[in-house]
């Protein structure tokens, strides 16, 4: 662990973490939504999806800079490339939430470099704990995640079925990190811990969900 804490290597670290926050993102697959019309929305309407939209575009910033950390300080091999996968799954995130963002008329959280920072600090020391807290983090992470998508599609206007199918679709690929996670050996966090996680979520996406 200690060879891969270089000056270099931390060089590359705030580079992943400009172009998160900064540039467009790209993905490989498809955008979910690509074949949909866009559908007739009111004022409101629109202001209601691109505000969670918003709130889950920053959600995968902050998975970004989470595994960013995580892979960083990770002991084993095999978890670095587990979080290096889910974390280029994350990115195609980014893109499909910053196009739906863009189409509303709308404009990504200027919160963006705060929850970077934080979320890259506290993967990194998950990391550092152990590759079985490490994954455990991780997997308690997705599953947040995944509870928070649950929400925002109950709250998406009724006709919005481009919004609707970029989260279907990210709601099927943080099940399936959470899932790999478990399954190389992350272990159930606890209950404090989840707790506290489960506050700091509420304060970034009410907080997101204005600005």
């Amino acid at each position: 662990m200690l060879q891969k804490l270089t000056l270099d290597t931390f060089i590359a670290e705030f580079d992943k973490g400009l172009r998160t926050v900064f540039s467009t993102a790209h993905t490989v697959r498809p955008h979910p939504d690509h074949d949909l019309a866009e559908p007739a929305l009111t004022d409101a309407e629109k202001k209601q999806a691109a505000a969670l939209m918003r709130i889950n575009h920053s959600g995968e910033v902050c998975a970004q800079a989470l595994y960013n950390g995580q892979a960083l300080t990770s002991r084993n091999i095999q978890t670095e490339a587990a979080l290096r996968q889910a974390s280029q799954e994350e990115t195609e995130h980014l893109a499909w939430c910053e196009k739906r963002i863009e189409e509303l008329g709308s404009h990504k959280s200027l919160l963006n470099p705060v929850w970077y920072a934080g979320s890259f600090a506290l993967g990194a020391l998950a990391g550092a704990l152990g590759d079985k807290w490490n994954l455990g983090f991780l997997a308690e992470t997705e599953m947040q995640v995944g509870k928070h998508i649950e929400n925002h599609l109950s709250r998406l206007p009724g006709q919005d079925a481009k919004s609707r199918a970029v989260l279907e679709q990210m709601k099927v690929d943080e099940a399936k990190h959470a899932a790999t996670a478990i399954q190389h050996g992350g272990a159930q966090l606890p209950l404090p811990v989840r707790l506290a996680m489960k506050l700091s979520s509420k304060v970034m996406t009410k907080t997101t969900y204005w600005i």
